[in-house]
């Protein structure tokens, strides 16, 4: 990859934030798991990153729990407010729960009940507002800056995409050989923009691949505007991604590391959910299977054959009676494998 010295620059101070990221108080370092069954249906070895066996059953708790570590202690006083698709809420839940910090969590009407209570047994206080995110990001900003409480973005904010980073140190640790691509869900950025910046830094041969849901693919948009865009709608199938616009930290990255945005539908959703329970006996959530589906879209569209693909399942916060509706999507979609 051809870089200015000025985007070298950002990769180099996203690498040092990355490696003194502390997450490992909280999150673990999550299993690179071959999945054998893909892998011989594609003709391509398919790596998961179990980012849905964190506490939190997400990849957020390490953005949520490195910012708040960031902050001063008149900040931890004063207490913090967040807005979240879900997953970030419970991360940040869990996080100010261990630092003693107070937290007011803003989430869409829409939100899955299993991810509000994840937040209130957790400790935190959840307040459900507006049909997606954007309307709970607009009334969290508004709630900070009259309680002079923090917002803590779920994806725009250098900590916090430092933090999601700590997955591609793990998977360059954990696999030392060969690597073609790894596809990453794409919601507001801060994960694809942590791994690129680190892949691309050390293994600039890597492809970083984004893949977004059809009804919310705010990268896309911006890549093809050169500039970030409000898209006027999202749906909320994949509510873990469910965002209008792509955060301005993380699209400063994401505009000249990321290689190539891949849309999928929800069906092809619903097969990828199908696809890694098969696998690991693990039932991922819409947005958590995002990667595997872009695999499956990538190896038909190129012919891929005896390559290594790593991708992040980013979570598993599905309400259960949402798996009705998956299986029967996942036998009616023709999507290979």
């Amino acid at each position: 990859m051809n870089s200015t010295h000025a985007q070298q620059t950002l990769l180099e101070h996203y690498v040092k934030k990355i490696l003194a990221a502390k997450v490992y108080e909280l999150a673990v370092r999550t299993p690179l798991q071959d999945a054998p069954a893909l892998s011989e249906a594609l003709g391509n070895r398919i790596l998961l990153k179990r980012e849905d066996l964190q506490p939190t059953f997400s990849f957020k708790i390490r953005g949520a729990f490195n910012k708040l570590m960031q902050l001063s202690d008149e900040q931890k006083a004063r207490g913090v407010i967040p807005a979240s698709a879900g997953n970030h809420a419970q991360g940040v839940a869990l996080a100010a729960r261990e630092l003693g910090i107070a937290a007011t969590i803003v989430m869409p009407c829409t939100t899955p009940e299993l991810k509000v209570l994840g937040v209130r047994s957790r400790g935190a206080d959840a307040v459900l507002h507006g049909e997606s995110f954007p309307f709970a990001l607009e009334h969290a900003l508004n709630l900070a800056q009259q309680t002079r409480r923090t917002f803590v973005s779920p994806f725009d904010d250098p900590d916090v995409i430092a933090g999601q980073g700590t997955v591609a140190m793990e998977i360059l640790r954990q696999h030392q050989g060969p690597l073609d691509a790894i596809f990453v869900p794409v919601g507001g950025g801060g994960l694809i923009a942590g791994i690129a910046a680190y892949v691309k830094y050390l293994r600039p041969e890597v492809r970083i691949i984004g893949v977004e849901s059809e009804h919310s693919a705010c990268l896309s948009a911006a890549l093809q505007a050169g500039e970030r865009v409000v898209l006027p709608a999202v749906g909320t199938f994949a509510d873990g991604v469910a965002v209008a616009q792509i955060g301005a930290h993380g699209f400063e990255v994401c505009r000249f590391c990321v290689d190539e945005v891949l849309t999928v539908s929800n069906d092809e959703l619903c097969a990828a959910i199908k696809n890694i329970y098969d696998d690991t006996r693990s039932i991922t959530e819409p947005s958590g299977a995002l990667a595997v589906a872009g695999i499956k879209k990538y190896a038909a569209k190129t012919g891929a054959r005896g390559q290594t693909f790593v991708a992040i399942d980013s979570g598993a916060n599905i309400n259960f009676d949402s798996l009705r509706h998956v299986a029967e999507r996942a036998a009616m979609c023709n999507a290979p494998a």
